[in-house]
C-alpha cells in the first residue's frame, strides 16, 4: 500500500460522528470550500496594482516594487511569496482574484463584518444568528456532504441539520522567546550597542502585548497559516470522497505593526497560505477539475501605509475563485484606477463587487440555481455574473 492510501486509511480509521450520525460518501458533484482570511489581509500588497503611481507614493516601506512582483496583466502583479504556488495556476488560467470586493458593512470591526460574512444576511434590520449562508447553501443543494475544518462550529454552518467540524489549530510562536532575547542581550552586554539592543528587544515586546490581544480576538480561533499549510492534504482528502461543501479559517491578517513588503511578516503568512492551497490542489488529485475554491476576508486594510510600518481597518478587499474548472487567468469583476480619487473615503478601496454577489453567481454557475432558491441563500442580494466556472 503506498503512502498516500496509507495516510487515507488512517484518517477514515476513525469516523466522523455529529449528534450520533455517521457521514457517508457525498453525491457525485461540484466541491466548494470557502477560505476565510480571519483579520483582514492587506489585499493590495498580494494583488499589487503595479501601474498605479498612488500606490508607491502611499506606501514608501511596504510597496511591492513592479519588478519583485510577478507579472499578471499591464495593471497588476501577484506577491513574489506566491511564485511557486499560486503563479502557476494563474499560468494554467485555475484563478481568478476579484479586487474592489466586500461588503457593505462599514463598521470596520472583525467581529462584526465578519459575523455579516458568515451569516449572509442583509446588514439592516434583526440578524438571525441561527441562520448562516452555508447551512443555508446546504439546505438548498441535495446530496451536500457539509463539513468545518474548525475547531467550533462557525457561524456559517449555524442552523439547519448537524454539521461535523474537525479542528486544526497549531499554536504560532514569536520569533525570538524571552530566553534567546536574555541570552543575545548578554552577547551584547559592556559593549555600546548593548543599550540600543535592549531596548530594541523592549519595544518589540511592547508591541507585541499591545497588538496580540487584538490579533488574537480577531482570529476568533482559526488555524494558523502555518497551520493551513500542514492540514491542507488532510482537508483534501477528506473531500475528495467524504464531504463536498466546506469552510475552514486561517488567522494572523491582522497587521498594523511591521507588515513587510516583498519580505517580512506578510509575505511569510501568504507564502504559508500559497502552499497550503497548492497541498490541497495535490491531494484532490483529479477531483481538483471538479472543485471551487473561494477565498474571503472581512475586509482590506487602509491603502496608505500607517506610520508603524503596517496597515489598519478598511473596507474593499480581493477575493479569489480557484479550481481546475474555473475561468480563471484574468482579474473579474468591476474595477477602477487606483487614484486618490476613487478611494472609499480617502483612505480605503471601494467595494465594487458584493460578496454575496459573488458567491451567488458561483453557485448558481455551479449548481443551475433558480433566482428563489439563490434567493433563499442570500436574501436581496442580486447574483453577479462574472463568468468564472
Amino acid at each position: 500500500m503506498d503512502r498516500r492510501r496509507l495516510l487515507k486509511s488512517a484518517l477514515y480509521a476513525a469516523p466522523l460522528f455529529t449528534a450520533g450520525r455517521l457521514y457517508a460518501a457525498p453525491a457525485a458533484g461540484p466541491r466548494l470550500l470557502v477560505v476565510f482570511l480571519r483579520g483582514a489581509y492587506d489585499a493590495a500588497n498580494i494583488l499589487v496594482p503595479v501601474s498605479s503611481d498612488f500606490y508607491y507614493a502611499s506606501r514608501p516601506n511596504l510597496a511591492i516594487a513592479k519588478d519583485a512582483a510577478l507579472p499578471l496583466d499591464g495593471d497588476w502583479g501577484l506577491h513574489p511569496a506566491l511564485k511557486d504556488s499560486l503563479y502557476p495556476l494563474w499560468q494554467q488560467k485555475q484563478i481568478a482574484f476579484i479586487p474592489f470586493a466586500g461588503t457593505d458593512d462599514t463598521s470596520r470591526s472583525h467581529f462584526e463584518t465578519q459575523d455579516t460574512i458568515e451569516l449572509g444576511q442583509p446588514i439592516t434590520g434583526t440578524r438571525n444568528y441561527q441562520s448562516g449562508f452555508l447551512s443555508r447553501t446546504a439546505q438548498v443543494l441535495s446530496g451536500m456532504q457539509p463539513i468545518a475544518f474548525t475547531a467550533q462550529l462557525p457561524l456559517t454552518f449555524r442552523g439547519g441539520a448537524a454539521i461535523p467540524n474537525i479542528a486544526l489549530n497549531f499554536a504560532g510562536k514569536p520569533g525570538v522567546n524571552d530566553r534567546n532575547a536574555a541570552l543575545i542581550q548578554a552577547m551584547y552586554q559592556g559593549q555600546d550597542l548593548a543599550p540600543a539592543v535592549a531596548q530594541g528587544f523592549a519595544v518589540q515586546s511592547e508591541v507585541y502585548t499591545a497588538i496580540s490581544g487584538e490579533m488574537i480576538a480577531a482570529n476568533r480561533g482559526a488555524v494558523t497559516t502555518k497551520g493551513f499549510e500542514l492540514s491542507a492534504q488532510r482537508i483534501g482528502l477528506l473531500m475528495q470522497d467524504k464531504f463536498n461543501l466546506g469552510f475552514v479559517d486561517v488567522g494572523g491578517w491582522d497587521t498594523h505593526v511591521n507588515q513587510g513588503g516583498a519580505d517580512g511578516y506578510l509575505a511569510g503568512r501568504i507564502g504559508e497560505l500559497g502552499r497550503g492551497l497548492a497541498a490541497l490542489q495535490t491531494a484532490l488529485g483529479p477531483a481538483w477539475n471538479d472543485t471551487v475554491v473561494i477565498v474571503v476576508s472581512e475586509f482590506g486594510r487602509t491603502f496608505r501605509e500607517n506610520g508603524d510600518r503596517g496597515t489598519d481597518h478598511g473596507h474593499g478587499s480581493v477575493y479569489w475563485v480557484l479550481g481546475g474548472g474555473v475561468k480563471g487567468g484574468r482579474i473579474a469583476g468591476p474595477q477602477v484606477a487606483i487614484t486618490q480619487a476613487n478611494l472609499f473615503q480617502d483612505r480605503d478601496w471601494p467595494v465594487l463587487t458584493d460578496y454575496r454577489s459573488l458567491i451567488g453567481g458561483v453557485l448558481r454557475r455551479s449548481y443551475g440555481l433558480s433566482q428563489a432558491q439563490l434567493a433563499q441563500i442570500f436574501p436581496q442580494a442580486a447574483p453577479a455574473d462574472l463568468a468564472l466556472v
